[in-house]
């Protein structure tokens, strides 16, 4: 039976976990680390850099490393928020024919849910890599305030990155549920969640 993993696409750091019998485990990528930044690098010959790799050539390719991609997904480049950010980011941000917010990499434009789903694509061999098989199924989560476009949007990115979206879990809903997996004890039952971002 194929296994569906849980991915946490986060603004900074994103991170794939499993369930292995009862508990849910954070799988180390290929650098051994739990966590991915959330970054992705376009360089002159066509490769495309995700991870630690985009984050450390990113001083001296910064118009073609992009981050904090997941603040444009899902938005028109007409929102405040994002007026906001083209003023921020050394990348170019710019408007799409159907009026979203889009990137400019090396003269071609990019949605935010195509560079996402590199961030995904290396989720999902991080995965594999790990269990040795096939990945093509996943849960996402999101921050909790993501809109019906925002969360759309994040579905269609694990598309181009070839899973089949299960579900799109808040975040907080998805720590609390993480907490709950190994405590199977009876009764209604208090906790506080706090998501930190990142």
């Amino acid at each position: 039976m194929a296994r569906i993993i849980g991915i946490d696409l986060g603004t900074t750091n994103s991170c794939v976990s499993i369930i292995e019998g009862s508990t849910p485990k954070v799988i180390e990528n290929s650098e051994g680390a739990r966590t991915t930044p959330s970054i992705v690098a376009y360089q002159e010959d066509g490769e495309v850099l995700v991870g630690a790799s985009a984050k450390r050539q990113a001083v001296t390719n910064p118009k073609n490393t992009l981050f904090a991609v997941k603040r444009l997904i899902g938005r028109k480049f007409t929102e405040k928020e994002v007026q906001k950010d083209i003023n921020l980011m050394p990348y170019k941000i710019v408007a799409a024919d159907n009026g979203d917010a889009w990137v400019d990499v090396r003269g071609k434009q990019l949605s935010a849910q195509q560079v996402s789903a590199d961030i995904l694509r290396k989720m999902k061999k991080t995965a594999e890599d790990y269990l040795g098989e096939p990945v093509t199924e996943a849960v996402i989560t999101v921050p909790a305030y993501f809109n019906d476009s925002q969360r759309q949007a994040t579905k269609d990115a694990g598309r181009i990155a070839g899973l089949d979206v299960k579900r799109i879990i808040n975040e907080p809903t998805a720590a609390a549920l993480a907490f709950g997996m190994d405590k199977m004890e009876k009764g209604d039952r208090k906790i506080a969640v706090y998501d930190l971002g990142g």
